[in-house]
């Protein structure tokens, strides 16, 4: 593994755009902040666009006369769908071209997509703008444009840090972006359907208007501030590790048959399938199901900060995650290692949350457990993440998209499996009742929606415990491997 060394402020200044090449000569390590600044305003805004659109699905769902939520599955799923399959060439191409071009690329597409989600269903005189086929694919779409943000992130970590401050970088990014997702439920509320204390700002169609604007904004100042590597002070780009040329793999080869058949990336890769699997439940169905199951109207604002708390409780666990990879580190000497029992206890204490979760009786014990287990799913982030720009190295974008296509098909096959699962008590239910799934009380399809999410909640618990039996797999496999493209 290459060492990591500092590097010196001598070595390197400010980065080259078009306002900094005006500018003089500034600290290293400031402009690393900067950078840092830049990357994890653009997790925020990925998780307030992601969030936004579960928070909206009642209203969508209303809109488009469907009967529930659950109908909304294939535009959870489509979404999930095209992020796995753009994943890995968008990551690629980042690797290539590098991840200023390419995020600035991704952000203008996917706020174009958000933009018009607010238009599904618009009536204009005789005339209904888009139907659930359209916003499933306006949901594609979304998806294949916003694919390769997290890689591209990792590439930036990469150029722009030393390998001991990954995890505390990658930390800080996942953090912000569920902080964003958090809150982006209150911030829901507050511009759209109003609080006891203050009216609504916009309906939902402005909302997604708004949120679309807000990141053509965020170009525009990453187009000014950022470039792909640091610079020497003679212009050259440099790695902060080694402070050598940044470019001499920039267009090598990738190593795909090494990549694709390691065994220490394939067991990382299902673990993160698994944590996504259990974890997309918090964007997608959470909202409609706190309302199904807890309706009572006094408690909207409740509501709105329990469905957040998995994102901005699990942002501690963003942070922390890092911390405790080097507390074990210091005790074990082999921090590759350490990220795998973090993950291990980590993963096993999620599915002990989530089988409380499917026990729960009230509103306070069901979301603490809840925001508990997205609180250790999240202190794996960093080390999942930095493993793989370990793994990577000069290919860490297409490593990263490998490991997130994969944890992205879990959460796509989660959104079509709850949905089913859900759909499915609801038909035995109304069979048991005598009585077809479309006649049936509200009284039973309340029930039978229940019933289903029982289940549901008992799965995520059962995949927790399959993510930590790959962490244990990648910790019998974790190795000082050398750099991919000597492959």
């Amino acid at each position: 593994m290459t060492q990591s060394v500092e590097p010196v402020d001598s070595v390197l200044q400010t980065p080259t755009s078009v306002t900094a090449e005006r500018r003089p000569a500034a600290n290293y390590t400031l402009w690393q902040w900067v950078v840092l600044g830049l990357i994890c305003s653009l997790s925020m805004i990925t998780y307030l666009d992601r969030v936004c659109f579960g928070v909206a699905a009642p209203s969508l769902a209303s809109e488009l006369n469907l009967r529930s939520v659950a109908e909304l599955k294939w535009a959870f799923t489509a979404f999930a769908i095209a992020y796995a399959v753009f994943e890995i060439p968008t990551g690629w191409l980042g690797d290539r071209w590098g991840p200023r071009s390419m995020l600035i690329r991704i952000v203008i597409w996917w706020s174009i997509c958000t933009a018009l989600t607010g238009l599904i269903g618009l009536k204009i005189g005789s005339w209904t703008l888009g139907g659930l086929g359209t916003l499933v694919l306006l949901r594609f779409l979304f998806g294949a444009g916003e694919a390769g943000a997290f890689p591209n992130i990792s590439r930036a970590i990469y150029n722009w840090f030393p390998s001991h401050k990954w995890e505390f970088a990658q930390g800080l990014v996942w953090m912000s972006g569920r902080l964003m997702g958090g809150i982006t439920p209150l911030i829901w509320a507050l511009l759209v359907t109003g609080t006891t204390w203050s009216p609504p700002v916009v309906n939902w169609r402005g909302a997604f208007l708004l949120f679309g604007v807000l990141g053509v904004v965020w170009c525009v100042l990453f187009r000014l501030f950022f470039t792909d590597h640091p610079r020497s002070a003679n212009g050259e780009p440099v790695h902060p590790v080694s402070g050598q040329s940044a470019g001499s793999h920039a267009h090598g080869a990738v190593p795909w048959k090494w990549l694709l058949t390691n065994r220490e990336l394939l067991a990382l890769c299902a673990a993160y399938s698994f944590v996504n699997y259990g974890w997309a439940f918090n964007i997608t169905y959470l909202p409609a199901y706190l309302k199904e199951r807890f309706p009572d109207p006094s408690s909207s604002t409740l509501i709105a900060i329990y469905t957040g708390a998995p994102l901005w409780v699990g942002a501690a666990g963003c942070v922390m995650g890092g911390y405790c990879v080097s507390w074990i580190d210091a005790r074990l000497g082999n921090r590759r290692q350490s990220r795998c029992v973090v993950g291990m206890l980590a993963m096993l204490a999620c599915a002990g949350w989530w089988g409380l979760a499917s026990q729960a009786d009230n509103l306070h014990l069901f979301c603490i457990s809840v925001a508990m287990a997205a609180f250790c799913v999240d202190l794996t982030l960093g080390a999942a993440w930095a493993t793989c720009q370990d793994i990577g190295r000069t290919h860490t974008a297409v490593a990263a998209a490998f490991m997130n296509t994969v944890g992205t098909l879990g959460a796509a096959f989660a959104g079509w499996v709850t949905g089913s699962l859900v759909e499915r008590a609801i038909h035995q239910l109304a069979a048991l009742s005598n009585v077809s799934s479309s006649s049936m009380s509200e009284e039973l399809r309340h029930q039978g929606t229940l019933n289903g999410f029982h289940f549901v909640f008992l799965t995520y618990a059962a995949v927790y415990v399959l993510a930590a039996v790959c962490w244990f797999v990648v910790m019998r496999n974790t190795s000082e491997n050398a750099d991919p493209a000597s492959r």
